[in-house]
């Protein structure tokens, strides 16, 4: 007489691994954070250089978006800051706004910007899994909130202000000091999130 087969209890596909999808409270998110980069982006700005290319807090919305909500939300967040500053609401640098300010100097900046969001997620995610919260922090601000910036930025420079690669890249040094306290901040804002909210960059 064989005994009966066991039934294994029914449970839900990688039950407890991935944090539930809840579109609703993506979409919240995103707004929220897009919100927030046109409010850090409305403080006076810094002009310096022979561009007057101001220093803003935006990138530092960029990097929270990129290291709090994961890299397609951040990227979504920082994209619908751009549509929503291209369609004529002032929420670019001294209240820029329009399609105009995609010709500028400052165009290449603003076109990394869910980029930048995206590869800070990735890299920030990928530390939080690996128990690294700070060192993924670190390194998703440093490579996706400058160098990913930067890389998209001195080329705009360059085309939008008619200088040569090398004089762009020289005045984008006397931004490196400000972002590098971004850089300070985000980590300091985001750390003490992802260890409340363990599950905020899931996805």
């Amino acid at each position: 007489m064989t005994s009966p087969t066991r039934r294994r209890p029914a449970t839900a596909p990688d039950a407890g691994l991935r944090r539930p999808v809840e579109p609703s409270r993506d979409l919240a998110l995103v707004a929220v954070f897009a919100a927030l980069v046109c409010a850090l982006a409305l403080t006076p700005g810094i002009p310096i250089g022979l561009l007057a290319i101001p220093i803003t807090l935006q990138t530092l919305g960029i990097m929270l978006c990129g290291a709090l909500l994961g890299p397609w939300r951040g990227a979504a967040a920082a994209a619908l800051y751009l549509v929503v500053g291209a369609a004529g609401v002032p929420v670019f640098a001294n209240g820029g706004a329009g399609l105009g300010v995609f010709a500028g100097a400052s165009a290449g900046f603003l076109l990394s910007y869910p980029f930048a969001a995206f590869v800070t997620g990735l890299i920030t995610r990928a530390g939080v899994r690996r128990g690294r919260t700070v060192l993924g922090l670190v390194a998703g601000t440093v490579v996706g909130g400058l160098l990913v910036v930067y890389a998209f930025g001195i080329p705009g420079m360059a085309w939008g202000g008619g200088l040569t690669w090398g004089k762009a890249a020289a005045l984008c040094l006397g931004y490196v000091p400000a972002d590098l306290v971004k850089v300070v901040l985000a980590v300091l804002v985001a750390a003490p999130v992802h260890r409340a909210f363990p599950r905020l960059s899931a996805r």
